[in-house]
């Protein structure tokens, strides 16, 4: 082979290899430390050292001798590695993975067993490179080899996957180092399978890309000087380990019957296969999609290489995200079904909850076909549940009813075939509801570590639902309180108006004759007229205006209320400045001012007087409202007037001065209140003016 320019380059790529691979084993002797871990890695060095000493041979002077030598260290050399990956996956046992690393252990040891396998086939192959003759079947041989690949490929996944972020910088390079050998592997032999013989083009390069993995190795022997790695257990990784794992195998397995198919098939043989090879891919495509294999899988996985069946961080973080999902298209309700039945890979579930009238409805489903049923709050099952807490299993209770001595399920489970298990949902010593589950996709053994999940996750999804229901109530409460409110605004107006009424009729009996009286009678029942459509539509619409506010003239206003109060104790004296204006709705300041000057004429004697000023000062409009009447402590002003339901009269609500000043608060004004016992009161209204651009919620400054 030498002869030859790719001879050349062979012979210096394993020549290369050789000597690379007996540095790193002298290095690896001088720092020797005693440990089963260090020798299986100079081991494995030294027996790669060999397998390209021999690689030169087999290229300097080819021989059957060789050739075998060559085979037979390549098999141990892979024995090796697998048992150095081996001591370094066993190191997460002191870790709390044990069981994870006997499935570690398992792997090593199918590999050594193959290995052993496909030394002895190799070794009956006198015939390496070119095409097969009669009677020989090298898919066997390299099928093999490409599992071994493939396998070292999985532990090398495990190993990265089960070390902790932290270690992974000092792992990462022999993760990188024996991926990159075991990848290159992979190719070579998948090649070789596809054509029925090695490529001696890559068998010559095969030598140079492992020892390019030199140097990722030594760096991770400098970083791991004892090789005392930190790991842990991820669930997830041993699943998908265990699936690359079974998919290889699979695709083995159909590489082998292909071959097969197409030795045994004659003339048809090459169709055949390439239809089995089709077929292969529809089933593999349907098995990896199928929710019904994943969970089987899982089940299996956590019941054979786990202590404990749940990653309980794992599902506890999944469980929330999916209660918390607000992007979700499912409502809260429908979200707490999926949540528990992932939890044992259950398809569906119904959920049902308490009502007022102490009966249990079904109120979301998810996946579970609708229940036209009802279950009462005192019936055996609700009180079962409430009594003992605990997660009924139909399927246990159909083969042993002596557990559940005092349950005697509802008529409705019979009308779902589908059900499984029912969860109470206990917030505290309550049943706030329970959630019935649909059977499995896979088999799921419902032992105390499932029960004791469902019974913790159903107290979570209990208080998250109470908290949801709590807060609804709540809203629904303070849309009460805010008509209640407005009620009380309404009444208030109301008893106005009845005033204005009363007083009508009180003094019909005197000037019923008198023209004027009759004018201002009619003006006052269409003011109130008015007032009470406005009213009707405020309890339809709410209290807010329906109208954006407006430019409105405030000496028209006043001079109408005014206008509006006929036969009152005494004299209304009008100091009004003409055009000045205001941003407002008309009738809400109608109605302000009225009530101010309705509280004056209510405040006053006979003998006294109430006067109205109207004028500006600066970039305001001050509506000032003075009587002589009895007055106010300072101490009833400063901390009760403006408050709700506060009145320092006999008949009066305590509403029209709060809800005056909280409207003209909103307009960017402020009222400002003087007052004393027997010496009368002064109430100054500052609103700003039209022609000056306010802000709604600008502080206004007080005039002197």
């Amino acid at each position: 082979m030498t002869d030859s320019a790719l001879g050349n380059a062979a012979l210096w790529s394993y020549g290369l290899a050789a000597v690379g691979f007996i540095a790193f084993a002298i290095r690896l002797a001088l720092g020797w430390r005693s440990s089963l871990r260090a020798l299986l890695l100079l081991a494995a060095v030294l027996a790669t050292a060999a397998w390209a000493a021999c690689g030169f041979v087999v290229v300097y002077h080819p021989g059957a001798a060789s050739w075998l030598a060559s085979v037979a260290f390549d098999a141990l050399r892979y024995a090796l590695w697998f048992a150095f990956l081996g001591s370094l996956l066993k190191g997460a046992g002191s870790g709390g993975g044990g069981a994870a690393s006997g499935k570690a252990l398992s792997l090593v040891a199918v590999g050594l067993i193959v290995t052993g396998l496909a030394a002895s086939v190799l070794l009956v192959e006198s015939q390496p490179f070119g095409p097969r003759v009669d009677g020989q079947n090298p898919s066997t041989t390299f099928g093999a080899r490409l599992g071994l690949a493939l396998l070292g490929l999985v532990l090398v996944e495990q190993l990265i996957r089960r070390v902790h972020s932290q270690a992974q910088w000092a792992i990462k390079p022999l993760v990188i180092g024996l991926g990159g050998l075991f990848a290159f592997d992979l190719f070579f032999y998948a090649d070789a399978m596809l054509f029925g013989a090695l490529d001696f083009d890559i068998w010559a390069a095969r030598a140079i890309a492992h020892t390019l993995t030199i140097p990722f190795i030594a760096i991770a022997t400098a970083r791991n000087t004892g090789w005392t790695i930190e790991m842990h257990v991820s669930r997830g990784a041993v699943f998908q380990s265990t699936a690359v794992l079974v998919s290889g195998v699979f695709l083995l397995a159909i590489a082998a019957a292909g071959y097969f198919v197409r030795y045994f098939g004659g003339e048809w043989g090459r169709a055949i296969q390439i239809e089995l090879s089709f077929a292969a891919f529809l089933i593999f495509v349907f098995i990896a999609s199928s929710g019904s294999f994943r969970s089987k899988l899982r089940v299996f996985v956590s019941k054979h290489f786990f202590s404990y069946r749940y990653d309980y961080r794992e599902e506890w973080l999944r469980f929330t995200r999916t209660l918390s999902a607000e992007s979700s298209e499912a409502n809260v309700q429908e979200r707490t079904v999926k949540a528990l039945a992932d939890l044992v890979e259950s398809p569906g579930g119904v959920l049902w909850l308490k009502q007022e009238n102490e009966q249990f409805l079904p109120v979301s489903r998810w996946n579970m076909p609708a229940i036209d049923a009802v279950e009462p709050a005192h019936g055996c099952l609700a009180r079962f549940m409430e009594r003992t807490g605990w997660v009924i299993d139909l399927a246990q209770y159909a083969t042993d009813r002596e557990q559940y001595a005092e349950l005697v399920p509802p008529e409705w489970i019979s009308s779902v075939p589908a059900a499984w298990l029912i969860v109470p949902l206990m917030s505290g010593p309550e049943l706030a509801g329970f959630v019935v589950l649909a059977s499995p996709r896979a088999a799921v053994d419902v032992n105390w570590e499932v029960l004791d999940l469902l019974k913790t996750a159903s107290r979570q999804a209990a208080s998250f639902l109470g908290q949801i229901r709590a807060t609804e109530a709540l809203l629904e409460a303070r849309k009460f309180d805010a008509f209640n409110r407005m009620s009380a605004f309404v009444v208030h107006d109301l008893k106005n108006l009845v005033a204005q009424l009363s007083l009508m009729l009180k003094n019909a009996e005197r000037h019923r004759d008198n023209p004027e009286f009759q004018r201002d009678m009619l003006a006052t029942v269409e003011h109130v007229l008015e007032r009470m459509n406005h009213l009707m539509l405020q309890l339809r619409t709410g209290a807010a205006p329906v109208e954006k506010p407006q430019p409105t003239d405030l000496d028209a206003i006043v001079r109408r209320v005014c206008a509006a109060k006929p036969g009152h104790r005494g004299p209304i004296e009008l100091q009004l400045t003409p055009e000045l204006a205001t941003i407002g709705h008309q009738d809400r300041l109608d109605h302000v001012i009225g009530h101010l000057i309705q509280n004056a004429l209510d405040a006053t004697t006979e003998k006294g007087g109430v006067t109205v000023r109207l004028g500006r000062d600066g970039r305001f409009v001050v509506l000032e409202v003075a009587d002589t009447g009895v007055g106010m402590t300072s101490e009833f002003v400063r901390d009760r007037l403006f408050k709700p339901f506060e009145t320092s009269k006999a008949s009066g609500m305590g509403i029209g001065v709060y809800e005056s000043a909280q409207y003209v608060a909103t307009l960017g004004g402020q009222m400002l209140v003087d007052s004393a016992p027997g010496a009368g009161t002064r109430v100054r209204v500052l609103l700003p003016s039209a022609d000056v651009a306010a802000a709604p919620t600008a502080e206004p400054k007080i005039p002197a």
